[in-house]
């Protein structure tokens, strides 16, 4: 199935979601043309690529590094980039300014690979400790990228920026 009609066919556990939120309307959505990385993601289809939070040593043991490495190809010992049908950006090894050059090297990629469509997980908002409002604000510059999609979370924290 092809990624516009798995959005068409809106498949309840891997299918970008739509707004439904007070910031972002399910018809401001639409409007927009926004798709946030699902909750839960147990399926690629051959041009997706699941983006998820790293250590620099690629030990992908818990969260969705796990999920990564058990279902979507990333290497034991590879804690940056591209590997299998996943990108590791690295979120463990200090502050937000750290992960930052990361992000920026994936957006980048992303940029240089239109083929390919990127679904972000909550990169470093689960065991790295870091709220939305800190990491979101890194991605502000994937928004102009159609094949990168965001969780909802962060592109309500970069809808927000905008309006202050």
């Amino acid at each position: 199935m092809s990624l516009s009609s798995k959005l068409r066919s809106a498949a309840p556990q891997n299918a970008p979601q739509t707004a439904q939120s007070n910031d972002v309307s399910d018809t401001d959505a639409a409007k927009l043309q926004v798709r946030f990385t699902p909750d839960m993601i147990s399926h690629l289809e051959e041009n997706e690529i699941f983006v998820f939070g790293s250590n620099l040593r690629g030990m992908h043991g818990g969260g969705a590094a796990a999920v990564a490495y058990k279902k979507f190809g990333a290497v034991w010992g590879q804690g940056v980039g591209l590997q299998g049908q996943t990108y590791a950006i690295p979120t463990m090894q200090g502050g937000v300014d750290t992960i930052k050059p990361y992000v920026d090297d994936f957006i980048a990629f992303a940029a240089a690979h239109p083929e390919l469509t990127f679904y972000v997980t909550r990169i470093g908002c689960g065991i790295a400790g870091f709220r939305n409002a800190e990491i979101a604000p890194l991605f502000k510059q994937s928004l102009q990228l159609a094949n990168v999609i965001l969780p909802r979370s962060f592109y309500i924290e970069l809808t927000k920026s905008d309006t202050k």
